[in-house]
């Protein structure tokens, strides 16, 4: 999700571990202006406090305007960057995590995750192996003639199945290169907010349950306290007034009508 200009120049500060008044006196611009930037009902910024700032925390003038997503770059011909028009589709369709893609991007080992894939899509590496396979042959051809192993004997079938597979040979790489770049993004997504839930919807749902049962109130008032938890709102912080609507609205559930006994019918 995009920071709002508000966020990013807050943000920025904080980073710094700046109060209003230190980063006022940094700058020479005033603390009150300062803190209007930040505020909620920020209106404008003045180009000349844009760019002190810009120049201040090193980043563009693009970024405080929530132009782009990069702090230290400006909007760059997009010739220089070699993409073609299917990869800039790609980027800008939403099809794929662009976060996601710039997190294996720019991981160390991408690097050599490409060396490796370039290799083999280029055949950089064909004839070598070729070489070595061949080398293998005539090493073979002179064991089999001095020695004369049996068919069935294990230096003879050694010798038959040691060709390199070059396919197999760079797809057990790329395969090893791969997995130790996903290893790290795991772990770099534990702790996020935006990873994978620690808990199942099964364990929230039951843990719900627990906490309703041993809720003190009538029927409607638990099965209300049930709908706020699956949908994210605060029971506490409801008015009397919206409880009683939302009990309204519940009574015409037939969920409801199952919990309410007819009138001169005896339970069994």
């Amino acid at each position: 999700m995009s920071l709002s200009i508000q966020e990013r120049i807050k943000d920025l500060r904080l980073d710094r571990k700046l109060t209003l008044e230190q980063l006022a006196e940094q700058t020479g611009l005033s603390k009150s202006a300062l803190g209007s930037y930040e505020s909620d009902d920020y209106k404008d910024i003045s180009h000349y406090a844009l760019n002190k700032l810009a120049d201040f925390y090193g980043v563009t003038t693009d970024y405080l305007l929530a132009r782009t997503e990069t702090k230290n770059h400006s909007n760059s011909d997009i010739a220089s960057l070699r993409l073609s028009d299917d990869m800039i589709e790609l980027l800008k369709s939403g099809r794929i995590d662009t976060a996601l893609l710039c997190e294996l991007a720019t991981h160390p080992d991408f690097v050599k995750l490409l060396a490796d894939i370039q290799i083999y899509v280029e055949g950089i590496a064909s004839m070598q192996i070729q070489n070595l396979n061949a080398w293998v042959d005539v090493a073979r051809a002179e064991i089999m003639e001095k020695y004369q192993p049996g068919e069935h004997e294990k230096d003879a079938y050694l010798l038959q199945n040691a060709h390199v597979n070059e396919g197999d040979y760079f797809s057990s790489r790329v395969h090893n290169d791969i997995d130790g770049i996903m290893a790290d993004l795991r772990e770099a997504h534990r702790c996020r907010s935006d990873g994978a839930p620690k808990t199942t919807v099964a364990e929230e749902l039951k843990k719900d349950l627990e906490e309703v049962a041993n809720f003190e109130g009538s029927r409607v008032e638990q099965l209300l306290m049930i709908y706020c938890k699956q949908t994210k709102l605060r029971y506490n912080k409801l008015t009397e007034e919206e409880k009683q609507w939302l009990v309204r609205i519940m009574q015409k559930s037939e969920l409801m009508k199952s919990h309410t006994p007819q009138r001169g019918k005896k339970k069994k």
